[in-house]
């Protein structure tokens, strides 16, 4: 296809080249070209713009199959992928000296074994693009900076007295003054690390190696990570969490509900929150609680209310995006503003790092390699009362 294209492009340009001289002669004998060569010019230019636009989108085309098929983005690549098609890596396995190494690499979903990548790399359906849902993690609804300090300082606000009101043009006593109560904090970068012990031999098998770094090793971290961010005391070097921090449920006053449920109660949390001037929008809960309520069905024809087996939908009630995760413990929920950095931010020091060593007796001795993956974030809650933590231990099942 392209060879066609680039053919008819060289005989056009060719005609091209024979009209050019053809107009110098004119405007040497006339002054002025005749109107039947200007057309000819004309048209010529402008079927050439369009097999050159036509070239170019055959190549991107041509790019495309060979990544994978039209229509199929280029996969990225897992952080497996990354450190064992590194160049260092490539230097630490041939070399018989080497006693350790580290390399970072890039926190992405992707969709190697293991990972969800392939449950979010683009397809087209008719013609559109779609990506089809995943999980969402308690990261995924949180914004996240970057930092290159070891502890961020921030200020959270504790309390906002509006007095806004009408006032006449020239007030003798002067304007409503509204206040804000702030308080000065900081809060430390955590370290989240662990390790495990392979074989030598891994090193020169890259599919098993990017496996122990894309399933067990990165997993493995994201879960604590979840469990930090989620529940971190905030003692000693854990991160202090959403939920340790958020503002305890209380009934709001005025709200009354018969046979109060665990949907309920959710709703009421979220006017808790709504009534502090936010607008949540995500709920925190166990997967046995969220399973309980998709389980729920209506007296009469016994339907799912909430739920429907036969369709692929993200959680959600009262609009708002469920997350459920093991790091929220049984009977407990989270109600908040996840989203936009006004309440919550997370912060990277460092992604993900990759650190290979054979350097202690017994892993010489045994073959034995240790590889070790880590990664320094922290967390910034900047109004408690944005999120609402309560349980349903005193509701009868839903």
């Amino acid at each position: 296809m392209t060879t066609q294209i680039e053919q008819e492009l060289k005989r056009i340009g060719d005609d091209v080249k024979s009209m050019a001289e053809q107009a110098q002669k004119e405007i040497k004998a006339h002054a002025q070209l005749s109107e039947e060569t200007r057309v000819k010019v004309d048209q010529l230019l402008t079927k050439q713009g369009e097999l050159q636009a036509n070239l170019q989108s055959a190549e991107q085309k041509l790019a495309m199959i060979e990544q994978g098929g039209v229509g199929r983005h280029a996969a990225p690549k897992s952080m497996g992928e990354q450190f064992v098609e590194s160049e260092e890596f490539a230097a630490f396995a041939q070399r018989q000296n080497s006693t350790r190494l580290s390399i970072d690499v890039k926190n992405v979903i992707t969709e190697g074994s293991g990972s969800a990548g392939d449950l979010i790399v683009p397809y087209r359906v008719g013609g559109i693009v779609d990506v089809p849902l995943r999980r969402l993690t308690i990261r995924d609804l949180i914004a996240f900076g970057r930092t290159t300090s070891n502890s961020i300082e921030f200020v959270r606000e504790l309390v906002f007295t509006n007095s806004a009101g009408p006032v006449s043009e020239n007030p003798s006593a002067g304007k409503p003054e509204s206040n804000i109560t702030f308080e000065a904090d900081s809060v430390p970068v955590a370290t989240i690390a662990h390790w495990i012990h392979a074989s030598k031999q891994v090193l020169s098998d890259a599919a098993m190696l990017r496996s122990f770094i894309d399933v067990k090793l990165r997993n493995g971290l994201k879960l604590k990570e979840e469990d930090q961010l989620l529940n971190g005391s905030g003692v000693g070097l854990n991160i202090d969490g959403i939920f340790t921090q958020a503002t305890a449920y209380s009934q709001p006053a005025g709200a009354s509900v018969v046979n109060e449920t665990q949907i309920d109660r959710l709703r009421l949390a979220m006017l808790q929150v709504e009534l502090s001037e936010y607008s949540p929008d995500a709920i925190i809960l166990n997967p046995v609680d969220w399973t309980n309520i998709e389980l729920l069905k209506t007296s009469g024809e016994h339907a799912y209310m909430f739920a429907n087996p036969r369709n692929q939908t993200l959680p959600g009630l009262w609009g708002r995006n469920v997350v459920p995760t093991t790091a929220m413990g049984a009977g407990d929920f989270l109600v908040g503003v996840f989203g936009g950095g006004l309440a919550v931010q997370g912060w990277d020091r460092e992604e993900l790092t990759i650190t290979l060593a054979t350097q202690d007796q017994d892993d010489f001795i045994k073959n034995m390699v240790k590889i070790l993956a880590e990664e320094r974030v922290g967390l910034t809650v900047y109004r408690p009362a944005a999120f609402v933590a309560g349980d349903f231990d005193d509701l009868a099942s839903s």
